[in-house]
C-alpha cells in the first residue's frame, strides 16, 4: 500500500479519535447539563445532524477545488468546535456546549471522504484495501481517543471533561500537518452537461449501497449513543463507561485490516450480510444480561458488525458510479448515511428514556432485515446480468 495511503490511515485516525472521546463524554455531560434526560444524547444529535449538513457543502468543494483545501476546512471546524465545546463546559451552559457540535459536526462530515480519498489514491484492484486500511485508523482512535479522555477528564476540577476539549484541540492541529506531506489527485474535469443527481442515486448499485450504509450505521449509533447512559442506570462509573466505547470502537475498526481482503474473496455483498447477522446478534446479546461482560461482548460485536456493513457499503458505492460522477455520488450518499445516524442521535435518548432498553435494541431489527434483503436481491441481480454479458 503506497504512502499516501498510509498518510490517510493517521489523517481518519485522529477525526476518529475526536469523534470516539465525544462518544464517551457527550451523552454523560448532556445528562448532567441538560433540563430533562430525553435531552442527555442531544449534543451527538447535532454533531450527527452537523455531519450530514456537511455533505453537500463538501462535495461542492471537492468538486471545485479538490481533497486538501477541504480536508483542511474540516480540520478548522473540528478545532473551532473544541473551543465552543469547552466555553460551554466552562459557563455551564448546554445551549452553548451543543452549539460546540455544529462545527465538530461538519469538520467530522468532511473527515468521512478520507476513505474515498484512499480509492483515488490507490489502484484500482487495490481500493477495497485501501478502503479498508483508512478505515482501520480507528484502531488508533480506539485507544487515543478514550485514552484522552480518561486522562484529562480532571485536569481542570471542578469542571469534568474541560481539560479534555483542550486537548483534544491538537488533533485537528496535527490532521493538518499530516495533510501537506499527502499527494492526492486534482480536483475532477467539470463536464458541461452533468449526469443528474437524480439518474445516480436510482441506480440499483448506489440504491443498495445506501441502504446498507444507513442502516448499518444508524443501527450501531442506535445503540452506542446510550450504552453510556444504561451502563450508569446499571451502576457502572464513567471510567467503565470509556473502556467500553474504547472496546467497541477497537472492533469497529480493528477489521478494516483485513475487511477489504475479505471483500475481494467473498464480495461486498456477503460481508455486508455477515455484518447485519452480527448486528442483530448484538441486539439479542445485549438484553440477556447487565454485567460489565454483557455490556463488552455486545457492543464488540456491534463495532465489528458496523465494519462489515459500512465498508462493504462503502466499496459498493464505489462501483456505482465513473470518476466524473464520484464526488457528487460520495456527497449524496453520506447526506442519506449521516441523515439517518442523526435521526438515530436524537432518538437514542429519548428512545432510551422513554421505552427503555429493551425496546432500543429491537428497534434495529426490523431495518436490518430489510437491508438484507435489498443486498440479496441486488447480488442476484448482479449474478444474473454477468451470466448474460
Amino acid at each position: 500500500m503506497n504512502v499516501n495511503v498510509w498518510l490517510l490511515f493517521f489523517c481518519q485516525a485522529l477525526v476518529n479519535a475526536s469523534s470516539i472521546g465525544q462518544v464517551a463524554m457527550s451523552a454523560l455531560l448532556g445528562h448532567a447539563m441538560a433540563p430533562n434526560a430525553g435531552l442527555a444524547t442531544l449534543p451527538y444529535a447535532l454533531q450527527m445532524a452537523s455531519t450530514m449538513a456537511a455533505s453537500i457543502p463538501a462535495g461542492i468543494i471537492f468538486a471545485r477545488l479538490g481533497r486538501k483545501p477541504g480536508f483542511y476546512l474540516g480540520a478548522a471546524g473540528s478545532l473551532v468546535g473544541c473551543g465552543i465545546y469547552a466555553l460551554g463546559i466552562l459557563k455551564g451552559d448546554f445551549l452553548l456546549y451543543c452549539l460546540g457540535s455544529i462545527p465538530t459536526g461538519l469538520g467530522f462530515g468532511i473527515g468521512q471522504h478520507y476513505r474515498f480519498a484512499a480509492a483515488e489514491v490507490a489502484d484500482t484492484a487495490a481500493r477495497p484495501r485501501a478502503i479498508g486500511l483508512v478505515m482501520a485508523g480507528g484502531v488508533l482512535a480506539a485507544t487515543l481517543g478514550p485514552e484522552l479522555v480518561e486522562r484529562t477528564k480532571d485536569l481542570t476540577p471542578p469542571l469534568l471533561f474541560l481539560g479534555t476539549y483542550l486537548s483534544l484541540a491538537a488533533l485537528p492541529v496535527l490532521v493538518a500537518t499530516l495533510l501537506t506531506f499527502v499527494k492526492m489527485p486534482p480536483a475532477p474535469v467539470r463536464v458541461v452537461s452533468p449526469t443528474p443527481i437524480a439518474e445516480i442515486i436510482a441506480r440499483p448499485t448506489f440504491v443498495t449501497a445506501a441502504v446498507a450504509g444507513l442502516v448499518g450505521y444508524g443501527s450501531m449509533n442506535l445503540i452506542m449513543a446510550s450504552t453510556p447512559l444504561q451502563m450508569m442506570m446499571c451502576g457502572f462509573g464513567v471510567n467503565d463507561s470509556i473502556d467500553v466505547i474504547r472496546l467497541h470502537a477497537l472492533c469497529m475498526f480493528a477489521p478494516g485490516f483485513f475487511t477489504g481482503r475479505l471483500i475481494q474473496r467473498f464480495g461486498a455483498h456477503r460481508i455486508i450480510c455477515v455484518g447485519g447477522a452480527l448486528t442483530i446478534l448484538c441486539a439479542t446479546l445485549s438484553l440477556a444480561g447487565s454485567s460489565f461482560t454483557d455490556f463488552v461482548v455486545a457492543l464488540c460485536i456491534l463495532g465489528v458488525g458496523w465494519n462489515f456493513m459500512f465498508v462493504g457499503a462503502t466499496t459498493l458505492l464505489s462501483t456505482s458510479h465513473n470518476a466524473q460522477e464520484r464526488v457528487r455520488a460520495q456527497a449524496a450518499n453520506d447526506f442519506i448515511v449521516f441523515g439517518t445516524v442523526a435521526m438515530t442521535s436524537f432518538t437514542s435518548g429519548a428512545l432510551h428514556a422513554g421505552a427503555g432498553w429493551f425496546v432500543l435494541n429491537a428497534a434495529v431489527v426490523p431495518p436490518i432485515l430489510v437491508a438484507l434483503s435489498l443486498v440479496l436481491w441486488h447480488r442476484a441481480r448482479h449474478g444474473r446480468r454477468a451470466s448474460l454479458a
